[in-house]
């Protein structure tokens, strides 16, 4: 007892201790519920059944009800059109602002902040938000549209089947954007200015230093931030849940809330939890693409 009292007098026993706590959280709120999300992937799992271990094993036969599900192809597109246009926006007006701000001007800082304001509300209340702004009788945007004659008649963003999920795109591309701009800009102060200023002096333009300098140098950074947006967008529910519930007609559902209807409305657990194991797999091959691409990064 004395013995272990003193090791933890001296600090050489509060780093292992702070170890075994965090595998600890791992293991609870991590490991242990990706894995019984997988175990009842493949098990007959209903409103009777999930308060009970007596549950029938379905072998792959949820995999295959899923995948012969004649909603899985038309909102799998529709999760590609998602994660892809959002992260493209996000990454490219998250570059440009942080372009921008690596300038030198007055109040900078206090714009900053102003971006970094939305990041850090909750999807639901940004949520809220736009469905306010995109409203078809009353929303901000309509007026403005019709204030500057880009449109006669009222557009209804957030019922109409061909552009509900462009509605909530818009709206994640405006909370995801601060979030790539910070990341951006930490990799734009990395940067060398001698390096610029000897392109500079060798006649390069302002374009050819952005295509020769700036992005080969930000390798690393593009590559975390397309991973971390494919993975955030992926996970992604909140906004669906406030704007459009994946309606009308399930024209902007995609699979993370599709998951959270099959196991929580329709009481077909077994088939949610085979949706969330598809996108875990997916996430799986986003950061293992991830590392791979910083290793070889570190290697050369």
């Amino acid at each position: 007892m004395l013995r272990f009292n003193r090791i933890f007098r001296d600090g050489g026993g509060f780093d292992s201790v702070l170890v075994v706590l965090a595998l600890g959280y791992l293991v609870a709120f991590s490991a242990f519920p990706l894995i019984y999300n997988l175990v009842i992937s493949f098990q007959s799992v209903d409103l009777f059944t999930i308060a009970t271990f007596n549950r029938p094993f379905a072998g792959l036969q949820n995999y295959r009800d899923v995948l012969h599900d004649p909603l899985f192809w038309p909102i799998l597109r529709h999760t590609v059109l998602f994660v892809t246009l959002s992260v493209c926006l996000q990454l490219s007006i998250g570059l440009a602002l942080a372009l921008f701000f690596q300038q030198d001007f007055p109040g900078a800082s206090w714009l900053r902040g102003l971006f970094l304001a939305g990041w850090i509300m909750p999807g639901l209340v940004v949520g809220a938000i736009w469905g306010w702004l995109l409203a078809g009788d009353f929303g901000v945007v309509n007026w403005l549209l019709q204030s500057i004659g880009l449109t006669s008649q009222r557009i209804f963003w957030l019922s109409d089947p061909a552009i509900s999920i462009y509605a909530v795109i818009i709206a994640n591309v405006w909370l995801g954007v601060p979030f790539n701009m910070i990341l951006l800009s930490v990799g734009l102060a990395a940067i060398p200015a001698d390096v610029y200023e000897a392109a500079e002096l060798d006649g390069a333009t302002r374009v050819q230093r952005f295509f020769t300098i700036t992005l080969p140098m930000m390798r690393a950074q593009l590559g975390a931030v397309i991973s971390l947006g494919i993975i955030f967008t992926l996970q992604q529910f909140d906004l669906f849940a406030a704007l459009t519930q994946g309606g009308p007609s399930n024209a902007s559902n995609v699979l993370q809330y599709w998951s959270w209807e099959l196991a929580f409305r329709e009481y077909r657990i077994g088939h949610g939890s085979v949706v969330s194991v598809l996108m875990i797999v997916v996430v799986i091959f986003v950061a293992i693409a991830y590392v791979r691409s910083t290793r070889h990064e570190h290697v050369v």
